[in-house]
């Protein structure tokens, strides 16, 4: 099932009307108050938040439901007709793991809506570094993908599903240059079209951000794509 919170009337009918010619069962709230009830009732699979809404904002939505133990694993995608860098780094920052800006291709929100539930229920684990821990450490950073937690220097941090997926992923191909095409298959599951590599680079600045200093291992290869490599003063 899918919570959609949208209060533009043909947004939400057009977007849930696609949703269940696809399959899915898609239920839509033109407020957070309706949507706050509908979640006391029955517990969605994903969900997709306008961020400006006449009572509550997007963002504060997904604040609460990261907030809580219930809520807190299940995928979120943000749709907005807020496009700025700035939008967008508040929507990851908060937990979202993707996000689509108006106006959107209808075909696009599926494919990304299958993959963030495909990913969602695929959790990779598989540690390239020692086969004998469940731990892949670098100096500062340790990464437990069975527990699929995050820790800089002893403390673990706060990171969304996609953010821990690249990481995870940058990891296990040291020194490997990642296209964007193919992070964009490996962790969203949709082919790059040319016009998402933005979602990629987002993630990859808030993640950086989120690793300090240990954000500095992942390299920029301009006009490639992005890797992951660390020298001796890490280990």
């Amino acid at each position: 099932m899918i919570y959609l919170v949208e209060d533009d009337t043909n947004i939400r009918e057009l977007v849930c009307y696609a949703l269940r010619s696809q399959e899915f069962e898609c239920v839509g709230f033109d407020n957070a108050t309706s949507f706050w009830h509908g979640l006391e009732k029955t517990l969605p699979d994903l969900f997709i938040l306008d961020i400006m809404l006449p009572d509550e904002s997007g963002l504060e939505i997904l604040a609460k439901l990261k907030a809580s133990p219930k809520t807190a694993a299940l995928p979120v995608l943000m749709l907005t007709a807020m496009g700025s860098e700035l939008d967008r780094v508040k929507g990851l920052d908060a937990g979202a793991d993707d996000y689509i800006t108006k106006p959107f291709s209808v075909l696009e929100l599926l494919a990304r809506v299958r993959a963030l539930l495909r990913r969602a229920g695929s959790h990779p684990i598989h540690d390239v570094t020692n086969e004998n821990t469940s731990d892949i450490v670098v100096g500062e950073l340790s990464l437990n993908p069975k527990e699929r937690v995050v820790k800089v220097n002893g403390k673990a941090i706060a990171i969304t599903f996609k953010e821990f997926e690249l990481l995870n992923h940058f990891l296990q191909h040291k020194n490997m240059v990642q296209t964007r095409e193919q992070l964009l298959t490996h962790i969203w599951g949709y082919e790059y079209d040319g016009t998402s590599n933005r979602t990629v680079d987002m993630h990859i600045k808030t993640l950086r951000q989120k690793l300090g200093p240990c954000g500095d291992m992942i390299k920029t290869i301009r006009g490639v794509g992005y890797k992951i490599t660390w020298d001796e003063e890490y280990l």
